[in-house]
């Protein structure tokens, strides 16, 4: 059953998450100025040259790094092309400028939706020059239709860069056959809440079941997965992690957590100064909408926050 304090949030979420689908507001909100005000609390900018500067930023604060050069759900091959494009130079930029060579990536951008064999090439090229670079690449997971799809590519192309894993998102019902199955093949997993909005019959309705989830697969990746990524800003689930790393002496190397940009820095630097390993999600590009969307979804409180960010600075600027 789900409490009455949730409808309210619920509801808030089903909206933001609706509007991130609706291409036409995506293009009114790239023109507004106060728009990319409240963006870049979020997106590291809409260039390569930004994004490089905010990761620099970022490592100098002892926080490593995954890039995501924003976009999704192609539609032209051309377009796919050009976004596996992007990942090589990024990936070239990252190692000429000594930063983490390490970025993420989502098939739909790739022209999954497309053709699942035009995608795999466009994948197969970011492998390859990652394997000759020594770069890691994550596959994003986007919505429940698309899982098996997208394990199955990783699983086909992993011989091309071993350096590479998957997203695993506790609200899907199926992930923890799913979680057992990666173990047994020792893939990097990164775990995650979930940011789509998924029928009954495939994700767990309620907070508390996702959460239920979440500490479950938490338990059984810190305890017997390689190298795992607790994706998470909720305290609760951090302190979940910590608790048990503490009390089972495992080693605080053999994990990391992970954080949105611009998302609970207070916990990423506290984090940091306790000694654990800590990698930035750093999305940048023109392409934004969607992305900054399911943010604030995730949190309906961000909207407002966000707001009152961006007034209090807008007021503070020199005249």
């Amino acid at each position: 059953m789900i409490a009455v304090r949730e409808l309210p949030e619920r509801a808030m979420r089903a909206t933001l998450l609706s509007l991130s689908r609706r291409p036409a507001l995506g293009r009114l909100a790239t023109r507004l100025s106060f728009t990319r005000s409240m963006v870049a609390r979020f997106v590291a900018g809409q260039t390569l040259g930004e994004a490089l500067d905010a990761l620099e930023r970022l490592h100098a604060s002892g926080r490593r790094t995954t890039v995501d050069v924003l976009g999704e759900s192609v539609g032209s091959e051309a377009a796919a092309g050009a976004a596996a494009d992007r990942y090589l130079e990024l990936l070239d930029a990252l190692s000429a400028r000594g930063l983490d060579g390490n970025v993420s990536l989502k098939l739909s951008q790739m022209g999954l939706g497309l053709s699942p064999e035009f995608c795999r090439a466009n994948v197969a090229r970011i492998f390859e020059a990652a394997g000759r670079s020594g770069a890691f690449v994550r596959i994003d997971m986007e919505d429940h239709a698309t899982t098996d799809a997208t394990l199955a590519i990783w699983r086909e192309l992993r011989p091309l860069n071993a350096a590479s894993g998957v997203v695993i998102q506790a609200a899907l019902r199926r992930s923890a056959d799913d979680i057992a199955e990666l173990i047994r093949e020792r893939a990097p997993v990164r775990l995650c809440k979930g940011a789509y909005r998924e029928p009954a019959e495939v994700a767990f309705p309620t907070k508390a079941e996702v959460d239920a989830s979440y500490l479950e697969l938490l338990g059984r990746l810190l305890r017997e997965g390689s190298a795992p990524a607790i994706a998470t800003h909720d305290p609760r689930m951090i302190q979940a992690a910590t608790d048990l790393v503490e009390r089972e002496g495992l080693p605080r190397t053999g994990f990391e957590f992970q954080m949105l940009y611009g998302v609970r820095r207070d916990l990423q630097e506290q984090l940091v100064e306790a000694g654990y390993r800590v990698r930035i999600y750093v999305p940048y590009g023109r392409e934004w909408y969607p992305y900054f969307m399911r943010r604030l979804a995730e949190r309906p409180a961000n909207v407002m926050f966000i707001l009152r960010s961006v007034t209090r600075e807008e007021r503070h600027k020199p005249s």
